[in-house]
């Protein structure tokens, strides 16, 4: 049976990566720290030594590295406690994968970019415009040079079965959503790609099964949805699924304050593709929709 080490598995993606691997007959390991429950096994990745008793001891082929501090706004405001997550222990990730002759796989972002000049391609230069996509070019750097055996991927905003509404960008719009007592400004300026956490745990699954076929399948990839959305058009599919009033709900054309994001990140994906990876595209109605359904019944 395959092995594989999924960090950040009790995050959002990590649940459905951990999910994926499973019904597909995968011996999965999840590592968590803050959310270790169940069957997830708690590791500080912070802790090199942990890691890599933990790594030795379950001998994986392939390690999914998924654990981020991924809010910009965070990253900006506590930016060496970040880095520890986002480029300190991607170091130590990679270096063990390298002792062990372990596959990664390192999730990176969209915000690598600065949003001028879409679609990119895995080959164009990063240029970020916030602390978060400069810490996540830093962690891309330390994959390349300690594990050249891995594969970066980088993915743009994310959505998937929540614990909570704030824990994706996107499911938190149903908040403003349902708080009709007061107008709220939503951005319609920023273009997205909202992308399915199931979709994208099958994409990584199919990476992994095709690497260890064809060791050669490996370096820098993008993955994304093809659907182009606002965060304002966003929340109005979701309004108009559970049939809800959004006239408290104000577009907003100018770009946003405070933290820098890029204009349109667009991914091309064709580098994948011509793999054979082509995965699984759930359309954003249909799978915000299987997201939502518990808040919005209650």
């Amino acid at each position: 049976m395959k092995k594989v080490i999924i960090t950040g598995a009790s995050g959002m993606l990590g649940r459905a990566l951990v999910a994926e691997f499973t019904k597909q007959s995968w011996d999965v390991l999840g590592l968590a720290y803050s959310r270790a429950e169940g069957a997830l096994k708690k590791v500080d990745l912070r802790d090199g030594e942990a890691v890599r008793n933990v790594f030795k001891e379950f001998k994986p082929a392939v390690v999914v590295h998924a654990a981020v501090e991924r809010k910009p706004d965070v990253v900006e405001n506590q930016e060496e406690e970040a880095r520890k997550i986002n480029v300190t222990a991607t170091e130590t990730v990679a270096k063990t994968c390298a002792e062990i002759g372990a596959f990664l796989v390192f999730f990176s972002t969209d915000y690598v970019f600065d949003g001028t000049k879409p679609p990119y391609k895995p080959g164009d230069a990063p240029n970020p415009l916030n602390k978060y996509g400069i810490q996540k070019v830093e962690g891309e750097k330390v994959v390349q040079a300690t594990q050249p055996n891995s594969a970066i991927l980088r993915v743009p905003i994310l959505y998937g079965q929540v614990e909570f509404l704030k824990e994706s960008a996107v499911t938190v719009l149903a908040e403003a959503l349902l708080d009709t007592s007061k107008q709220a400004k939503m951005c319609d300026y920023q273009i997205r790609f909202p992308t399915y956490t199931k979709d994208l745990a099958v994409v990584c699954r199919q990476l992994a099964e095709k690497h260890l076929q064809d060791p050669t399948i490996k370096g820098l990839f993008h993955w994304s949805s093809t659907e182009r959305m606002t965060k304002y058009s966003m929340v109005t599919v979701i309004a108009d699924i559970f049939g809800l009033s959004h006239d408290h709900l104000i577009a907003n054309k100018e770009p946003p304050t405070g933290t820098p994001r890029p204009y349109n990140c667009q991914l091309d994906t064709s580098a994948l593709e011509a793999f054979g990876i082509i995965g699984q595209r759930t359309p954003y109605r249909d799978g915000i929709k299987e997201c939502l359904e518990p808040y919005m019944k209650k």
